[in-house]
């Protein structure tokens, strides 16, 4: 657990996002923190910021249409599921649908899916597309080292 906060922890700071954040859900197994940029980071530098989380994390990027990120995020959901009750399927085209009913409401988005060492990572940040106004981040951090394995 302290693993997933200090991963967490080094996002959120990444992104001068840590004061005022807040964890949305926060279990042994998975962490999703929410929080909103103390630094308007514009649009156009928001994918080389990403870029440059990765290398700070030295994680790989899962390419979201892919049988790697298929297993991600059906372990991430089954993890939230087993603390909140959803009546849904799972769905790992879900990612997409976000990105696209954001858009369709005029707010700028963009995502890394990657993995560390036993340990995936999904970070999403949001931005109005007027390039105005705050820069919201959140951070999904998930872990399989007690399932004696890795994607």
């Amino acid at each position: 657990m302290v693993k997933l906060h200090k991963i967490a922890g080094q996002v959120m700071s990444f992104f001068e996002a840590f004061e005022g954040s807040r964890p949305a859900l926060d279990t042994e197994r998975i962490l999703i923190v929410r929080g909103i940029s103390s630094v308007d980071i514009p649009i156009a530098e928001i994918e080389g910021k990403l870029e440059e989380l990765k290398k700070l994390l030295q994680g790989t990027e899962i390419n979201v249409v892919s049988d790697e990120a298929g297993k991600l995020i059906n372990r991430m959901d089954e993890q939230i599921r087993a603390t909140v009750s959803i009546k849904t399927d799972t769905d790992s085209n879900g990612i997409m649908r976000m990105t696209k009913d954001l858009e369709s409401q005029n707010v700028f988005v963009k995502f890394k899916l990657m993995i560390l060492v036993h340990t995936g990572i999904f970070v999403v940040i949001y931005k109005d597309k007027t390039d105005m106004g705050p820069v919201f981040i959140e951070v999904v951090v998930s872990d399989d080292e007690q399932e004696g394995r890795s994607l």
